[in-house]
């Protein structure tokens, strides 16, 4: 993004009266939040159908212009990135969600599109079993599938574990926050934080001296669930954050799992519920996890497909067709959103010339909704 769209972006998130849903709408009508700005006064006159409480809200952006020159010099000289909607940068998997924030403020030097990324989620109040469960689990993952992105809420309990497991390790890790990338909550998780800068990065959509108040962190749970590819539930007792990070979660589409508990433990009663009510897959290692998701590796089928042998199998195919096989062949496979952002094809179209691949044979699905070829 340019300077300018920068500033109007951050001016327009703070505009009152406009919901996340809203602010997108405004951009795709517009083009711009330049234009949006342009047209402050006048919006009818480029979204029409806008409604009157939106109109009433933009007639305040120029108040809201000198915070966000402040917050852009904030940015530049603590080198805080600031990342739109349209930007490469920006996590694709969450750019497909209704809610997603139009601006990101991001310090780190994890690929927030990594080629897999997990989110893991649990109690505050995490026992030795849970924590046990997150060593084990990102170890093995590192294992397995060392190219994976470990993100959480660097809270207590099983966040900061997970966070803690994943630098361990040797994987990428990224926490999201409930407020801006001036301070850190909880304070005592401020040397973790400093280290994360170099193996992996801090993201929230607020600005600096914004407080950790409870609604943020609500908030904050969507984006969480909406960057990944599937979310793990460690530990949780009945009511919590992460369960409601599981629901986002499961509303965006996302696969979400979670460590079963001994029947009676307090931070097990979540997890059984979800696995009870059939709200997430059961999860005993990181070897299911890659099973289901159809992430397990097959050397062999990878290279065969990147030296191309098996080109001359496949029946005439249309360029589109083509286009999705020369995506899926450099993968272990790839769920529908992230194919589409790979491909360029939207969903809808993307989905029938699937189901026709899947008729000629040439791709199949695996659990998890993530197609692969057949070879």
């Amino acid at each position: 993004m340019t300077e300018h769209e920068t500033l109007c972006t951050m001016a327009l998130s703070r505009v009152p009266g406009i919901n996340l849903s809203g602010f997108r709408y405004l951009l795709e009508q517009t083009g711009s939040a330049a234009a949006v700005y342009e047209h402050r006064n006048h919006i009818r006159d480029v979204v029409p159908d806008l409604n009157p409480r939106s109109v009433e809200g933009l007639a305040v952006m120029d108040s809201l212009m000198s915070r966000a020159e402040e917050e852009l010099r904030f940015a530049q000289r603590s080198h805080i990135r600031c990342l739109g909607l349209n930007d490469d940068d920006y996590p694709a998997r969450l750019r497909e969600c209704p809610d997603a924030p139009i601006l990101l403020y991001y310090l780190g030097t994890a690929d927030l599109n990594a080629c897999r990324v997990v989110s893991m989620v649990g109690t505050r109040r995490i026992t030795p079993y849970g924590r046990d469960l997150c060593a084990r689990f990102v170890a093995d993952l590192r294992t397995l599938s060392p190219d994976t992105l470990v993100v959480s809420g660097l809270a207590y309990g099983v966040d900061i574990h997970c966070h803690r497991a994943a630098m361990s390790h040797g994987l990428p890790t990224v926490g999201v926050l409930a407020h801006g990338l001036d301070q850190i909550y909880p304070r005592m998780h401020r040397p973790d934080a400093e280290r994360m800068l170099e193996c992996g990065g801090l993201l929230t959509e607020f600005m600096s001296r914004t407080n950790a108040d409870k609604k943020n962190f609500v908030q904050r749970n969507r984006i969480v669930a909406g960057m990944c590819d599937a979310v793990v539930v460690v530990e949780s007792a009945r009511k919590g954050g992460s369960l409601i990070t599981a629901e986002i979660a499961d509303a965006y589409h996302r696969d979400v799992f979670a460590f079963p508990g001994r029947v009676g433990d307090l931070y097990s009663e979540g997890c059984n519920e979800l696995l009870r009510r059939n709200r997430a897959s059961m999860l005993t290692s990181a070897e299911d996890f890659l099973q289901t998701m159809g992430w397990a590796t097959d050397d062999a089928r990878r290279q065969q497909l990147r030296d191309g042998i098996q080109q001359d199998l496949f029946p005439q195919l249309s360029a589109e067709e083509q286009t999705i096989v020369e995506a899926l062949r450099d993968s272990d496979g790839l769920q529908v959103n992230m194919l589409s952002t790979r491909t360029g094809i939207p969903i809808g179209s993307l989905t029938s010339l699937l189901f026709g691949l899947e008729m000629k044979g040439v791709v199949r699905t695996l659990c998890g909704g993530v197609y692969r070829l057949t070879v």
